[in-house]
């Protein structure tokens, strides 16, 4: 089954720009990137799947992420430029790894090729716990989500993917595989080994620890013509924190 996507922009003859969003997102998280990068080259945005209006199936594992990724490619000519964000961005290494020939250059923001010790589980719990009968309003489910996440944006996030014109209304995740594949998910596979060759921008939030000196050690060993940035002011989610500079960052390496 292919992916959900929205494919936007300028076809300037060159390859598209593959965008892949993050755990929890959906390909409308990276709209503003989508923006600027069109204005001179076609960009694909996609939803992963179980995210947003794609597929759900139980193999949330990276090999299947890229593997999705793969298909797209292959869909619009072959070969694209692609940039991923957090679960995203691993499962755009992954292709880098096993599918060198389809990934011109690369973009990854916020993440190493490397096994986290934290969960996400929390927020799965969370939007298990809010009782989504007869809700209507937005701000209505604000108010049941707020009873198990503290954070407004996160809230904001979170509630991006409540479909509340479905009846009753649903979380568009599949929550079951995702708190299923968890481990996998803030993991890194045994497989791929072996390095990427080609060109490749690791983006860091400033403020996030998700790209430390561990981190970057095994970015050498994966990827060793990667230059390496870090956004200042921004955390984890750079692209949110510091959208302007974000994007020309990018749009400049992607050329």
């Amino acid at each position: 089954m292919m992916l959900n996507m929205n494919v936007t922009g300028t076809d300037s003859g060159q390859p598209p720009v593959l965008l892949a969003h993050g755990l929890f997102g959906s390909g409308r998280n990276l709209g503003g990137l989508a923006r600027r990068l069109g204005e001179s080259r076609r960009v694909i945005s996609v939803d992963m799947r179980n995210h947003g209006d794609s597929f759900h199936d139980p193999d949330h594992s990276y090999a299947a992420l890229a593997g999705d990724l793969a298909e797209v490619i292959a869909a619009e000519g072959g070969r694209a430029d692609v940039l991923g964000h957090s679960m995203g961005g691993k499962a755009a290494m992954t292709l880098a790894l096993t599918r060198p020939e389809t990934v011109r250059r690369l973009v990854v923001m916020d993440i190493a090729p490397y096994a986290y010790g934290h969960s996400q589980s929390s927020h799965i719990d969370a939007m298990e716990a809010v009782d989504l009968a007869g809700l209507r309003l937005r701000s209505e489910a604000d108010a049941r989500l707020a009873e198990h996440v503290a954070d407004p944006g996160v809230r904001a996030f979170l509630l991006q993917s409540l479909d509340l014109k479905a009846d009753p209304p649903r979380w568009k995740f599949n929550l079951t595989a995702l708190r299923d594949q968890m481990p996998q998910l803030v993991g890194w596979p045994e497989t791929p080994k072996g390095s990427f060759a080609g060109p490749v921008l690791f983006l860091a939030g400033e403020d996030s620890d998700y790209c430390r000196k561990p981190q970057v050690e095994a970015i050498r060993e994966h990827f060793p013509q990667a230059e390496i940035r870090v956004i200042p002011g921004a955390g984890h989610w750079l692209h949110a924190d510091r959208p302007a500079e974000v994007a020309e960052v990018v749009a400049a390496f992607l050329g």
